[in-house]
């Protein structure tokens, strides 16, 4: 193995004059400078609303605790939220494995279903949530009303499914979770090589006994890694639970949060306190983790001689993958559609009454129409923000030559955001940019800022693992060609990494069109996207004209793949 640095080499000319020796010593002190200033400026994007938070909540004697441990049934909230949060992980986490397992035996012709588990995460939540909710409500559900011809269940007036209940939730959550875990475990399933399985099957073992004994043995850190993460996802869970809970008055801890900022009488205090174990366990996850990784240089290997042999092909395989991806896409996405061409919505599938008018009006809605083109150029703005700081964070990650302590704070920084749930990044926005100096409530700018925080740990990681595929070589030939750091990177790295950076931005937009967690806190009644529309009208019935924006969402979304895959390949999803 060998570890990849962007050190500096020495050249030859550097034995040099008092002026040169001057210079350089000029040249690495704006260097740490200008690292300094980024740290600042990422500490206060990323720390300041956490800071703010926790300020508010221990103000007056901890007055917000105080509230917070008054919330009524605060027992029954913290143990929901354990059972979304154990429960998701666990359904995402047998599925993720069977999925990944079953991408490992994919025929070669049906290699493209490799990229139908990976959906559900640029699909937008809120509207696979409200296509399952279209599909399994108990009376007006279709597949519930499909269910209830079945002979016994014909005797039923509503349901037999719920999916306002809480197992119902946890399954849906599940399958956004999934992607996830199978991110994790297709990276660990790639390195096992066919000779253990095939000796294993001479050994005398059944294919089962071969996947139980052998496989999932193998697959221990991406299993454990994977359900880590799942778990963290899931106690930070915020679409299911307040679009399909409220419903029954189910509350978790991110919607009671949620409530209380929106509600009268606002407790912004209390909403900072009943964030504070999320933020705990994110803080906590991702310590853990940088001090599992550590250096991620030491990981870098070179060379392609030693060349895993893939598991032989089944047809099951991809007979699997595609039930999947009918059962977690395609049925959601087919209710949302006929709500949104239907005039209304009941449990009769009636074709002939298809209509277009739902789509007419919510194209004619300048509130719509307004909310479609904030989301759009505050996702084009944050990517115009976030791109650059991550391009210049992998850069100082990956030179590892002094700054140890600056760049270990970048590093735990730009991690928070994937470990602290987005709600409560919402809410410590709220506050910080409510009051003085920065007062942007209520304009776009709050959006576009909480949008380029939450993208930082993207933005980094797409550019880090794009620098490290690309190497030392060609920095250091430029070095010793006289070239400095600024040029290095404006005339050589950017172009060679152009498949990456425009990857990135194709992706990161993406992900930002349908953001819904952090956008619900920090809205305000001038200033909404898509997601938050969508819930305004969720929550007043307007049932075909949610349907309508939702479809139009994932066609904004489903475009921003096909950018997304037309700049940085097939396999750009799997970059996430």
């Amino acid at each position: 193995m060998t570890a990849a640095t962007l050190e500096r080499p020495p050249l030859s000319g550097d034995k040099g004059s008092a002026p040169r020796a001057q210079s350089m010593l000029w040249t690495d002190a704006r260097r740490r400078f200008g690292v300094w200033v980024l740290l600042l400026i990422v500490a206060f994007l990323v720390g300041m609303p956490l800071i703010k938070l926790q300020g508010l909540a221990f103000e007056d004697g901890a007055a917000g605790y105080d509230r917070a441990f008054h919330t009524p049934e605060l027992g029954t909230l913290i143990l929901r939220t354990v059972y979304l949060a154990v429960g998701s992980m666990i359904v995402a986490l047998v599925l993720g494995t069977l999925l990944a397992y079953a991408a490992s035996r994919l025929p070669r012709r049906a290699g493209v279903l490799r990229a139908v588990p990976i959906i559900p995460i640029v699909l937008p939540a809120i509207a696979m949530v409200v296509g399952w909710a279209f599909l399994l409500s108990p009376g007006p559900g279709y597949l519930n009303a499909a269910l209830r011809t079945l002979p016994w269940w014909d005797h039923l007036e509503e349901g037999p499914v719920d999916v306002y209940s809480l197992p119902w939730i946890i399954i849906v959550t599940g399958f956004g979770l999934t992607s996830f875990v199978y991110l994790f475990v297709s990276a660990g399933m790639a390195s096992i090589s066919a000779d253990h399985l095939e000796a294993a099957h001479v050994a005398g073992s059944s294919g089962i006994g071969v996947f139980f004994k052998v496989i999932l043995p193998l697959l221990r850190p991406s299993l454990i890694y994977g359900a880590g993460v799942g778990l963290l996802l899931g106690l930070g869970q915020f679409t299911a639970p307040l679009l399909l809970g409220t419903n029954q008055g189910i509350r978790v801890l991110t919607t009671q949060m949620y409530f209380s900022t929106s509600q009268v009488p606002v407790d912004y205090a209390a909403a900072s306190a009943l964030g504070s174990p999320l933020l705990l366990f994110g803080v906590l996850v991702v310590i853990a983790q940088k001090l599992g990784i550590g250096d991620q240089t030491r990981f870098v290997t070179h060379g392609g001689k030693g060349v895993v042999r893939k598991q032989r092909s089944s047809p099951w395989a991809a007979t699997f993958i595609a039930i999947y991806g009918i059962v977690a896409v395609v049925l959601p996405m087919v209710g949302l559609l006929i709500v949104a061409l239907s005039p209304y919505w009941n449990s009769t599938f009636a074709p002939s009454t298809f209509t277009l008018d739902n789509f007419k009006t919510a194209l004619e809605s300048s509130d719509i129409v307004e909310a479609i083109v904030t989301s759009l150029l505050a996702s084009i703005a944050a990517v115009v923000i976030v791109l650059p700081i991550g391009y210049a964070i992998s850069a100082i990650m990956l030179h590892r030559r002094g700054m140890r302590v600056a760049r270990s704070l970048l590093d735990f920084l730009v991690a928070l955001p994937l470990g602290v749930p987005a709600v409560i990044f919402g809410a410590g926005f709220l506050l910080t940019y409510s009051e003085k100096p920065f007062i942007l409530y209520g304009t776009p700018w709050v959006i576009i800022l909480v949008y380029a925080t939450l993208m930082l740990p993207f933005a980094t990681r797409m550019m880090t693992n794009g620098m490290l595929a690309l190497g030392t070589s060609y920095q250091e030939a430029s070095w010793v060609n006289g070239g400095g750091r600024l040029r290095t990177h404006l005339v050589i790295m950017l172009p060679l990494l152009r498949s990456s950076i425009g990857g990135a931005v194709a992706l990161i937009f993406v992900l930002l069109t349908h953001e819904f967690s952090a956008s619900m806190l920090v809205r305000s009644p001038t200033t909404q996207v898509m997601g938050t529309v969508v819930y305004d009208f969720w929550s007043n019935g307007a049932y075909p004209t949610v349907a309508a924006v939702s479809i139009v969402m994932t066609l904004v979304t489903a475009a921003g793949v096909l950018v997304a895959m037309g700049i940085g390949g097939r396999d750009v999803l799997s970059r996430l």
